[in-house]
């Protein structure tokens, strides 16, 4: 009976074409994670970087990141992008405290949330209706509700004194556990699951793969336009509250900036800039890589405009590392 026998080189050349085959898109914000964390652990050791009350709050700071990115994968998968998320934030927060001095706890969640309704539907009105593209939009829309937010307040800070609101939203514990690292958790669970196991997730990653081929198969692409846009903006409202109930007022400056942090995490995390493929997970993974670089740079003593930099060649990182599928 012949017997065959594998050489050396020809063991060598399948684990080469093996590691070929390997799609290394997709584990570059974990390898990039690991990486980070050791640099700034070595760097940082002796300035409490591994001290468990720094770590805590890496995961606290960057939990309403978090949040926003989940539903900004959603509309990054949909082959959108919402630009107006960190204004919605703060509008909410401010309409949250003026209801909440006026009508009480009831009234403040409803308002601020309400916005998030209104906003939402406009966006996802005049993109998925008209044809408008997003970016145009959501990009007005920013403008729009920082606007309003600081017309209304005359730029000035709406305190809260809500104990309960404060409590549920963000200054409270369960346990040991800050209640945003649970907000983000019960975020990333329900928005994996979604995404991968439902009927809905895989309409939006057709729709961002292809919305031609989406619309013969039956899927109603207007309809899931306008769903991913006035799910990020209401998810937007419930980080306004949640900024609202941490700091204990509402401000027009509260999520300055997080659409960019968002957008980042997102495309770090896996999903592809243009659409139709995505991770829930990864964007978890790219949110905590913003908040590590955030908090190693500022351990490190490197002043804002240093920090911004930072931030700045992240983004470019983030498009750079981003798949067209």
């Amino acid at each position: 009976m012949a017997t065959s026998t594998v050489t050396p080189s020809e063991t060598t050349a399948g684990r080469r074409g093996r590691l070929a085959g390997v799609d290394w898109h997709r584990y570059v914000i974990y390898i990039g994670f690991v990486v980070v964390f050791l640099f700034f652990a070595v760097l940082l050791r002796d300035q409490g970087f591994l001290s468990a009350n720094n770590l805590l709050n890496i995961l606290r700071q960057t939990a309403t990141i978090t949040v926003i990115a989940v539903a900004m994968t959603f509309v990054i998968a949909c082959a959108e992008i919402d630009l107006s998320v960190g204004s919605v934030a703060g509008l909410s927060s401010v309409v949250a405290a003026i209801a909440l001095s006026h009508w009480g706890l009831v009234a403040g969640i409803i308002g601020g949330l309400a916005v998030g309704l209104v906003v939402g539907a406009i966006n996802g009105g005049l993109v998925a209706t008209l044809g408008i593209p997003s970016f145009l939009v959501t990009l007005g829309m920013l403008g729009i509700a920082s606007g309003v937010a600081q017309w209304v307040t005359a730029s000035a800070p709406q305190p809260i004194l809500n104990d309960a609101f404060n409590l549920v939203f963000g200054s409270g514990n369960i346990g040991p556990i800050p209640g945003l690292i649970v907000w983000s958790a019960i975020f990333v669970v329900v928005g994996h699951v979604v995404l991968t196991k439902t009927r809905y997730g895989r309409e939006v990653l057709a729709t961002g793969g292809n919305r031609t081929a989406a619309n013969f198969t039956g899927i109603n692409t207007k309809r899931i336009k306008f769903q991913v846009l006035l799910i990020s903006a209401v998810v937007a409202s419930i980080v306004g509250l949640l900024y609202a109930g941490r700091l204990q007022s509402g401000r027009f400056q509260w999520g300055t900036g997080d659409e960019l942090s968002a957008i980042a995490a997102v495309i770090l995390g896996g999903t592809s800039l243009f659409g139709g493929s995505a991770s829930v997970i990864g964007t978890l993974f790219g949110a905590l890589l913003i908040g590590l670089i955030n908090n190693g740079l500022i351990l490190a003593g490197l002043e804002s405009s240093q920090q911004q930099v930072v931030r700045g060649a992240i983004i470019i990182l983030a498009v750079a590392l981003a798949r067209k599928k």
